[in-house]
Formats: C-alpha cells, sequence, structure tokens
C-alpha cells in the first residue's frame, strides 16, 4: 500500500470564482491551497484540506496514513466531507458528504499582513459518535481578535473508537486522528501566519473530553501550549470506557451479530461490514452515566498508543506537561437529561442505585443501595422524584455527569504540581432560552459557554443580529475572556477592567461565575463536591485495558 498517494488537481480559473483579491495562497508542505475570502470580509477559509488519510476496509481502525500530496494549486473550498455517523436528531448531516477517509482540517485566517498569530484549534463535539469540524464556527473571534482558529474532522464511534487491543484495531483511532492534527499545524501553520508554538486546544463535551485527553498523552506532548475544555472532563465515567470488549459485545448485539463471546468471530464481523452499517445512534443519555464509545486504556501492541494508563493515575503521578487550564461547565448540564424525565422519574423511585456512574464499584447490592439512599436523600430529601422537584433531577445529573469530574480532575492536576487552572461556572441565560419543565427557571444547558464564544446559534445560524443586547455582551465578554487566555494564558490579566481572577487550589477555591456580571466565589460546587469525593475515594472503579486476545483456531484440511 502506498503511504502517500498524489492527487492532481487542476488550476481553477480565476474568473470563474471572481478576482484575485479575493483569494489568498499558501504553500503548506503538501501542496500550495488556495483560500477564499470570507463573503463577509476580515478573513479568509481555508476548507478540506487533508490532513490525513484514514485507512479502509480491513485497516479501517488503525492510526491514519500521511495526508494526500498535490501538484497543482487546491482550491480549498468546502467539499462538505463528514466522518461516518448515524443520523441523529441532534445535528443536520443532509447537506454533508459521509464517507471513510474523511480527515479534513480547516483554517480560517484574519485578514492581516501580521505574523505569528496565536492560533485556537477547537475540537468539535457530539459524543464522539456524531459530528463534524465546521458545525459550528468562530469568524468573530477570528475577525476580531486577530487569531487563527482551526477545526477539523475526526473518526467517530465504531471507525474511531472500537477498542479491541490488537494490532488491527488497537483503540483510540480517533483521538490519534487529533494527534495527526495537532501534528499537521505544528509543520504547516506558520505559512498561513500562525505561531506553531503558541497553539491553544479548546473543545466542548466530547471536545472537552478530548483535549483532556490530550494534555496526559505522551503522544501530544508538545504539540500545543493552553488548554480549554468546556463541559468534560478527563477523569470522568464518559471519557474512558470501563471495559471496551463488553462494550464492543454490547454493541454488536444491536446489530443483531450474536457470536460475540467468539472474539476472532467479533473482530472479522467489525472488520468486515461496511462501515455505514456499523452507524447506530448511540448519543442517548444512559442511566449510567456512561458511553459505549469513547477512549480506551490500550493494550499494548507494539504500535502507536495514545493513552496506556487511566488519566487517574497519570494525574496523580504528575506524569504529564502542565500547562494552564482554562476549565469549567455550565449551571444546567444536566438538563440534557430532561426529555427522559418523565420516564427516569419513576424508575428512579423504584430502584435509584440504576442511576449510579458506571466508574463506582460495591463489593455487595448492599453497600451499593446504602450509597444510591445517600444520594438520592442529598438530592431529593425525603420526597419521591417528582415533577416538584425536576431541578433537582437537573442538578443530580449536571453533578455526576460533568461537575464532579470537573472538580476531581482540577484538583488532581493542582495537586500534583499545576498551579495554572482557572475554574469558572457559566450561567448566563436569555428569555429566549426554554425553561426547565414544571418549572418557570432558565439555566444554561450543556456547553452553554461554548455556544457563547461560537457565532451565532450553534447549529442553527450564523446571524447574530437578532440576538438580544444581553446575549450579544454575553457573547463579548466571553470571546474577550477566551481571547485573554489564548494569548496570556490567563483569563484576566493585569490591567483587565474585569474582576481579578486567580488560578483555583485543590479545594477549587476560587471559581468564577459567568453571568452578566462576572463574580468571584469561593470553592467550585462546594458541598455537593465534598460528598461525592467521599463516595468516590471508597468506590471509584478504574477502566480496564481489552484483555489479551486468545489463539486463533485453525482447522485441520
Amino acid at each position: 500500500m502506498l503511504l502517500w498517494s498524489v492527487l492532481l488537481f487542476s488550476a481553477v480559473v480565476s474568473s470563474g470564482y471572481g478576482d484575485d483579491s479575493e483569494w489568498r495562497e499558501v504553500k503548506t508542505f503538501q501542496g500550495t491551497v488556495r483560500g477564499r475570502k470570507d463573503p463577509e470580509g476580515g478573513l479568509y477559509g481555508f476548507y478540506s484540506i487533508p490532513y490525513a488519510t484514514a485507512p479502509r476496509g480491513k485497516d479501517r481502525y488503525k492510526e491514519a496514513l500521511p495526508g494526500s500530496v498535490w501538484l497543482q494549486t487546491l482550491d480549498a473550498v468546502d467539499k462538505r466531507i463528514i466522518c461516518w455517523q448515524a443520523k441523529t436528531k441532534y445535528i443536520n448531516v443532509e447537506n454533508q458528504t459521509m464517507q471513510e477517509d474523511c480527515l479534513h482540517v480547516n483554517v480560517f485566517v484574519p485578514d492581516t499582513e501580521k505574523k505569528k498569530l496565536p492560533v485556537i484549534v477547537l475540537v468539535h463535539g457530539g459524543g464522539f459518535s456524531i459530528g463534524y469540524g465546521n458545525m459550528m464556527t468562530t469568524k468573530q473571534l477570528v475577525k476580531e481578535k486577530k487569531v487563527i482558529a482551526v477545526t477539523f474532522n475526526y473518526r467517530l464511534g465504531v471507525q474511531g473508537f472500537l477498542c479491541l487491543g490488537t494490532k488491527d484495531v488497537p483503540g483510540n483511532a480517533g483521538l490519534k486522528d487529533q494527534v495527526a492534527l495537532l501534528k499537521w499545524v505544528k509543520k504547516n501553520i506558520a505559512r498561513f501566519g500562525g505561531n506553531p508554538d503558541d497553539v491553544t486546544i479548546s473543545g466542548g463535551s466530547a471536545g472537552s473530553l478530548s483535549v483532556s485527553l490530550l494534555m496526559l498523552s505522551n503522544a501530544a506532548k508538545g504539540l500545543f501550549h493552553k488548554v480549554i475544555p468546556e463541559s468534560g472532563a478527563s477523569v470522568s465515567s464518559i471519557a474512558v470506557q470501563i471495559d471496551p470488549l463488553e462494550n464492543a459485545k454490547t454493541f454488536a448485539k444491536r446489530l443483531n451479530f450474536t457470536d460475540v463471546d467468539d472474539f476472532h468471530a467479533l473482530k472479522e464481523f467489525y472488520k468486515t461490514t461496511p462501515l455505514e452499517s456499523l452507524m447506530l445512534d448511540v448519543i442517548t443519555p444512559q442511566k449510567d452515566v456512561s458511553m459505549l464509545f469513547s477512549a480506551c486504556v490500550e493494550r499494548k501492541t507494539g504500535g502507536p498508543v495514545f493513552l496506556t494508563e487511566n488519566p487517574l493515575n497519570i494525574i496523580k503521578k504528575g506524569n504529564y506537561k502542565k500547562l494552564p487550564v482554562l476549565f469549567g461547565i455550565s449551571n444546567m448540564e444536566g438538563s440534557m437529561y430532561v426529555d427522559y424525565f418523565e420516564t427516569w422519574k419513576n424508575e428512579m423511585n423504584e430502584k435509584f442505585s440504576d442511576f449510579l456512574p458506571i466508574d463506582l464499584q460495591f463489593e455487595n447490592e448492599e453497600e451499593k443501595e446504602e450509597v444510591a439512599r445517600r444520594l438520592k436523600q442529598f438530592y431529593f430529601g425525603p420526597h419521591p422524584v417528582n415533577n416538584q422537584n425536576i431541578l433537582a433531577y437537573v442538578e443530580y445529573f449536571s453533578d455526576a455527569l460533568m461537575g464532579y469530574p470537573t472538580y476531581r480532575t482540577a484538583k488532581l492536576q493542582v495537586e500534583s504540581g499545576n498551579k495554572q487552572v482557572y475554574l469558572y461556572e457559566y450561567a448566563f441565560v436569555d428569555e429566549s432560552f426554554p425553561v426547565v419543565p414544571h418549572t418557570s427557571v432558565r439555566g444554561a444547558s450543556h456547553c452553554g459557554q461554548t455556544m457563547a464564544v461560537f457565532d451565532g446559534i450553534a447549529f442553527v445560524t450564523d446571524d447574530e443580529s437578532s440576538l438580544s443586547p444581553e446575549f450579544k455582551k454575553m457573547k463579548t465578554t466571553m470571546r474577550e475572556l477566551w481571547h485573554n487566555f489564548i494569548v496570556h494564558g490567563k483569563p484576566v490579566p493585569e490591567g483587565s477592567p474585569f474582576p481579578a481572577w486567580p488560578a483555583a487550589d485543590a479545594n477549587g477555591n476560587p471559581h468564577m461565575s459567568l453571568d452578566r456580571t462576572l463574580e468571584l466565589r469561593g470553592p467550585f460546587l462546594d458541598k455537593r463536591m465534598q460528598l461525592w469525593d467521599d463516595i468516590y475515594d471508597k468506590y471509584y472503579r478504574e477502566p480496564v485495558s481489552p484483555p489479551e486476545p486468545p489463539p486463533e483456531k485453525h482447522t485441520e484440511l
């Protein structure tokens, strides 16, 4: 197999695309690309550049190969190519083309002659199973703050996160794609006017989990310099698969494959089934706060690795590069579970222990039920889960899903020597936001802070003209804070008009409340975190690597 393919692209006649002033050429190490000025001005967009090549067929789960090269100028226009994924209600993919080789990068460059501009690489979210690089844009940040923004696709779902612990299915392909992208940025971004020694990685949801994990991976060391995880932490029940082989079996059963206990038959099923047939919706929230496909602790098989140790242990040992981190959540992360309230409230009253996070383990059922009773009492008091305490339901899932993992990850990082962790809770709500059912209360939903930094209204439109004055002001504030961090490594540098924002200590103190006004507060989520700390100190369950595969059976002739 050729590692490098040479693609011949015909030069585009300028008269068909407007005058030459609308275009800017950049000579990358793969070939020359030509980006076009944005219709609204202020920046140039370079779309659909192949930063790596996704292996196909039976090699589809391996590390990506180098990107293609080309001899004639490539017009870097949006080809709308995305990685294979299930069609869900969350993201509209009707105008996109799914394909196996989908590893494309987009670069947004401000209209300036300045060089060595700071760079922000944005990792998209979507539960490691849906999404694509350009589903949300950052043009305002690029134009207003003169930074270069990079978005990209990475392999998703089965294609990106099946983890069997073999040479051909080692695991973490999607995260290795992210490393390949960062290497591409390191090598090429100076040619776009960016500074390869001033790169910030940022992401919301699964993108947040990704950048938290990239910070701990030796494979990504030295490729970035600041980190902004937005609603998602590396020490979390959804960040790393507790038992990847069991997950592979569970998913195969959903696809009507029954011979799941024959390891080699299971592997062959995943390698030979057409990729589009493996795309089931796995983004649905789970009672045990888990995901089927996420990172895994890899078994060493002789090839490149992303993660070979539990993130918690890496942080405790201090075996990672201590970088500035702007780290936080929105105040109603659990509102994403509201759609399941009418069903789950009854089930929580019948057996609350079914809703404990998957990364807790117990010696017996009595111990498990006691912890469940303790948590239910803390959040709901003596009352059953009902319409009157739906806000407690939201708070429980906010803490289990995002709040406590964020606190715990920050605490461990500070204890291991990172003195540059800045904590926040995003709390801004606009009158246009929906209320929580059975209440008149509004809250910032999952990744509310990400929505504020990105353009327009996420997934709907880039147009901000119809937003309320309050929302526009909040977006301006958030972009200023994020830009400060991208440039200075702290959200409020000296001389800033914002309130002083010191780094947090091991108790999560202080943290900033990001609302219409910024308010520095004490320990992050305080007593709620102390409760979870006590439980996890006693009952934490570590993720495991896939076991060594059994020897293949050979049929005698």
